[in-house]
């Protein structure tokens, strides 16, 4: 199992190969405790993303709090390795809908 700073690393790689001219942030985490380590904007569509090593990896307080929120605003995940995939899938799909609501 990769630490979680590797994963995180990887998943920056993943989102900018996936979807190319993105704009992926790392938050601070000393700001707001338990929001979302990343920041993921595409046109006039955006995403939070909370890097995790494993599904069950401890949670930070009020991690979990912040990604149902922002998953309320737009779209929000916890992501570890084992479902990446179905993470990139979904944020092609939110951001394709977000171009064309109907």
């Amino acid at each position: 199992m990769a630490l979680e700073r590797v994963f995180q690393a990887r998943l920056i790689r993943e989102l900018e190969a996936e979807f190319p001219g993105a704009v992926v942030l790392k938050t601070d985490p000393s700001y707001i405790q338990g929001f979302p380590d990343l920041l993921f904007l595409q046109d006039s569509f955006w995403a939070a993303l909370e890097a995790k090593r494993a599904r069950n990896s401890a949670r930070r307080p009020n991690q979990e709090y912040w990604v149902q929120r922002l998953n309320l605003m737009s779209y929000s995940r916890f992501v570890y390795p084992s479902n990446l995939d179905d993470v990139l899938e979904e944020l092609s799909v939110a951001h394709m809908w977000s171009m064309n609501p109907k």
